[in-house]
């Protein structure tokens, strides 16, 4: 099979798309031929920073496929059925093995490249937002990089849910689109001081809540919190050192959770809260943004993409 491998950490360029052994179907899992692959912030950072386990490394979390092959053990899956699918790597290439309960059943209506990235950015925001944020109808939400991918599922869950939406968003074009999406308050933070925005648009109570996938911005995200106000923070897309000072945390009575969705998505709850957002995504109820389509060919160009500052949701690879 064709594949994007690479045996040492560095920028897009160290990419090779070259031929490699097909995977076996593990006794608990199935193969995949992999139809769309959903470029996630963690593989942006493993292939930059992270030395491969081994020589010509697959990364990638996310693919969605047909299944070609299912192991033994396996009762609830066949071939030739529809599924999307996580795991640490594998993503970026023609075939995937993974393990049967890392994959999702694909709902009739939904493309496949929406499928790739619904499970990661969407199960992200929803455990987030309601299992660890614990957001309420009538709340404020502030998410920061409301673009990104995690950040485009959130404000359409926290809408949904009621809940008075901010985000950090640059760009007219993308604020225009994300307003129909349940944004109320877009944020740029290039021109404006984000704590004197918020104190100005809360009339100085803060928000609730805040969802901070990128790191870089934590202090800022404790700054404009409520007292006994709760902060998310989930990955570390600024590739910050996470340095920050609680103090004012403590004296403020904040709530400080941190999510690492890795080792979620196979609990029993994680995983039915997934496959309810993928049908609802089938049925129209939550748009699945993809920015830009790329052949796997392409993958040093489409990793310089994802990694710009102008994408909207998610970067798709197609085989």
């Amino acid at each position: 099979m064709k594949a994007a491998i690479y045996d040492q950490p560095g920028s897009p360029e160290v990419f090779r798309y070259a031929d490699v052994p097909d995977p076996v179907c593990p006794p608990d899992g199935v193969v995949i031929r992999v139809r769309a692959i959903a470029i996630e912030g963690g593989d942006l950072i493993n292939r930059a920073s992270s030395v491969p386990p081994s020589p010509s490394f697959v990364v990638g979390y996310a693919a969605a496929g047909e299944v070609v092959a299912v192991g033994r053990q396996v009762l609830d899956r066949r071939v030739g059925q529809k599924v999307t699918s996580f795991d640490a790597a594998g993503s970026h290439a023609e075939l995937r093995a993974v393990v049967a309960s890392r994959t999702w059943p694909v709902p009739k209506g939904l493309n496949m490249s929406a499928a790739s990235a619904l499970p990661i950015a969407f199960g992200t925001a929803y455990h987030c937002l309601f299992a660890r944020g614990g957001l309420k109808r009538g709340e404020t939400v502030l998410i920061q990089a409301g673009a990104g991918g995690v950040g485009v599922a959130a404000i359409q869950l926290a809408h949904r849910a009621g809940a008075i939406v901010l985000a950090t968003v640059t760009g007219a074009e993308r604020v225009s689109r994300l307003l129909p999406l349940g944004l109320d308050y877009a944020i740029d933070h290039r021109s404006v001081d984000i704590v004197e925005e918020i104190d100005q648009i809360t009339r100085g109570r803060g928000v609730d809540l805040v969802i901070d996938p990128v790191g870089a911005t934590l202090q800022a995200s404790l700054a404009v919190l409520r007292p006994e106000g709760r902060l998310v923070f989930v990955g570390n897309a600024g590739g910050s050192t996470l340095d920050i000072d609680l103090w004012p945390a403590l004296q403020a009575n904040q709530s400080l959770f941190g999510v690492f969705m890795g080792t979620q998505f196979e609990k029993p709850e994680v995983y039915g809260t997934i496959s309810r957002l993928l049908d609802q995504a089938a049925l129209g109820d939550l748009d699945v943004i993809v920015d830009r389509i790329f052949p796997l060919a392409d993958v040093a160009k489409a990793h310089a993409y994802a990694e710009g500052h102008s994408r909207l949701g998610r970067v798709v690879l197609i085989p």
